[in-house]
């Protein structure tokens, strides 16, 4: 690759799930048919580590037992121990601990009880980094901070949080403020190719009609390449017909999570990011309408954000599933979609060219029981 600066490598065990569907989960390990010739195949914790060691990567991850939170039943209980003597396997055949960092994957689904009892288990094993993984596949959006929130404050204040699959700006800027450091996701590309570019109101959708004569930049504020040199209308014209107009929206919408990501974290150096989540919000909800559950997240975080808050839309979350993969705009319409969509991961069928590429089989799980969070050291008070 060729790639001077860090990089980061994933197990193999979400891919085997998601994109595999004939995957069988074992103690030994993930059995799949090979993309090549579809003979069985097996991934064990040992290999997966063994692959990671030759590539070289700066963090790799463990094998976990990945189950995606919609699911609910013994089900989640059993992957959550199995990673957790997976997690084993990993650290005596990571070879070379002194020049790669094995993170460890926090799994226990929607239940407290159970997340509780993987993060200490992985803290225990006093492991480089740690990854919150099972989320952003479906959950609704009350349960998934607060996940994170829990997970975040048992683990170590030294050592990377890493939230597993989150890609949309304003998850990132949520879970940061919870205590996560580490993110990744294909939305920045995979929404370029389907024209939507990534601006500070939310999205911008370039296929739409109303794009085709206007000639400012996808984002007048921006510094990229592309808002310096392209308007919305040459764009416009390439994105169904021509393979640079992903390409040109995938550029856009890297720089955009990078600018993001260098302001988030100069924000924090400098001790000014409850001013910097208050003046994201403004510019994404500039009606106020943020959504109540990044209003309750942020009250755990400890950051007043009422100056942003015109009040609570207990149908918010539901009008987003709804309207947000279907939502026509008129010619007269700002082709902005102001309505923040619920999903973080896509499924794996394909889309037309006129559909929005989002998942839109959201399916709601339980929410949690209140919980009242307090402090690091706290986690949570009695359910």
């Amino acid at each position: 690759m060729n790639w001077p600066r860090a990089m980061l490598t994933d197990s193999g065990g979400f891919q085997m799930v998601s994109l595999l569907h004939l995957a069988d989960i074992t103690e030994k390990g993930v059995t799949f048919q090979s993309p090549v010739d579809g003979k069985p195949m097996l991934l064990t914790p040992e290999e997966s580590i063994q692959i990671q060691n030759r590539i070289g990567a700066d963090i790799i991850m463990a094998l976990d037992d990945v189950v995606k939170t919609t699911i609910t039943g013994p089900r989640i209980e059993e992957a959550m121990y199995r990673t957790l003597r997976w997690i084993d396997r990993c650290i005596a055949a990571h070879k070379k601990p002194n020049e790669q960092n094995l993170f460890g994957i926090v799994q226990g689904g929607l239940d407290p009880v159970l997340r509780d009892i993987c993060v200490r288990g992985l803290v225990e094993r006093n492991l480089p980094g740690y990854a919150i993984g099972g989320l952003a596949g479906g959950e609704d959006k009350d349960s998934f901070w607060r996940v994170v929130a829990q997970c975040t404050a048992l683990l170590p204040e030294d050592k990377p949080r890493y939230v597993m699959g989150v890609g949309y700006p304003l998850d990132i800027v949520v879970c940061s403020a919870l205590g996560a450091d580490l993110y990744d996701c294909v939305y920045p590309t995979r929404t370029a190719r389907f024209g939507t570019a990534l601006v500070p109101e939310g999205v911008l959708k370039l296929k739409h009609k109303a794009m085709a004569e206007d000639t400012r930049p996808i984002d007048p504020t921006c510094s990229c390449m592309v808002c310096k040199n392209y308007t919305r209308a040459y764009i416009h014209c390439l994105v169904t017909k021509d393979a640079m107009g992903s390409q040109l929206l995938s550029y856009h919408n890297l720089h955009y999570m990078l600018q993001l990501s260098r302001d988030l974290h100069s924000s924090i150096i400098e001790e000014r990011f409850p001013d910097f989540v208050r003046g994201f919000l403004q510019k994404m909800f500039p009606k106020g309408d943020v959504p109540e559950w990044v209003c309750n997240a942020m009250e755990v975080a400890g950051i007043k954000i009422s100056s942003c808050c015109a009040q609570f839309s207990s149908s918010h979350d539901s009008e987003l599933e709804k309207d947000a993969p279907t939502k026509k705009f008129d010619d007269k319409e700002i082709a902005f979609d102001d309505k923040y969509t619920l999903i973080n991961k896509f499924d794996s069928r394909s889309f037309g060219d006129d559909e929005v590429a989002i998942d839109d089989k959201y399916t709601p799980t339980k929410y949690f029981d209140e919980v009242a969070f307090s402090n690091k050291n706290n986690t949570k008070q009695e359910l």
